[in-house]
């Protein structure tokens, strides 16, 4: 039984999986709320499920990029429980989960579309990467500042399949092209870890609890209150 974490967007999501499916989920899109509903939403799929934290054998967690108050809240609360269950930690970073989201969400995916999962880094800037069909990575993960030139070499020949809360704000400048595609209203899942953290649980990929830290991709810089 592995219990998934995802809280990198506005999305507070946890779902309990076993053998690579899942068997129940909890989920807000609430910004804010992380911190509140986390441990809340654990302790009722566990309750829910008649299990303890005992019947946990790892905990898998969305590591990022995403938001740097999300990505600790839910980061901290993956290696704690690691920490007091002895149990180990599974990382998967935010954009691929979110790939593979959508490949086994049943969407209409043409042979030789790309996939182009894309995260709110404010203004026009996103956290984004490339995959295919297969969710196999094409282009490494980068925060790229979306314009009318974005992705146009690859435009030209090639669909490619936009998706999460920094496509939302791309249809303006990248919806003219009849390659670029979009897939509305994409939420950010605990139950899109489902397949990544079985494949690492059995290939016993995990993390060093003491010295894991999320991808933040860029560094943090704190903004100024208003007087």
């Amino acid at each position: 039984m592995i219990l998934q974490i995802e809280t990198a967007t506005t999305v507070c999501s946890v779902a309990l999986a076993k053998d690579g499916q899942v068997i129940a989920y909890r989920q807000i899109n609430q910004r804010n709320i992380h911190a509140e509903v986390i441990t809340v939403y654990i302790d009722e799929l566990l309750t829910a499920e008649g299990l303890t934290y005992d019947n946990l054998d790892a905990i898998a967690v969305s590591c990022g990029p995403g938001s740097y108050t999300g990505l600790r809240i839910g980061i901290s609360t993956a290696k704690g429980l690691c920490f007091a269950l002895d149990k180990p930690l599974i990382a998967i970073e935010t954009l691929e989960a979110m790939a593979y989201g959508v490949i086994n969400d049943d969407q209409i995916i043409n042979g030789d579309m790309l996939l182009c999962p894309m995260i709110d880094a404010r203004r026009m800037e996103v956290y984004t990467a490339l995959f295919n069909n297969k969710g196999e990575r094409i282009q490494s993960t980068t925060a790229e500042i979306i314009d009318e030139n974005s992705f146009s070499e690859l435009l030209k020949n090639t669909k490619i399949l936009f998706f999460g809360d920094g496509a939302d704000k791309c249809i303006a400048v990248l919806g003219n092209n009849p390659n670029a595609q979009f897939i509305p209203d994409f939420t950010n899942s605990a139950t899109h870890l489902t397949q990544k953290a079985a494949e690492k649980f059995i290939a016993k990929d995990f993390e060093d609890v003491a010295y894991f830290e999320p991808y933040y991709l860029k560094d943090f810089v704190a903004g100024k209150k208003a007087v």
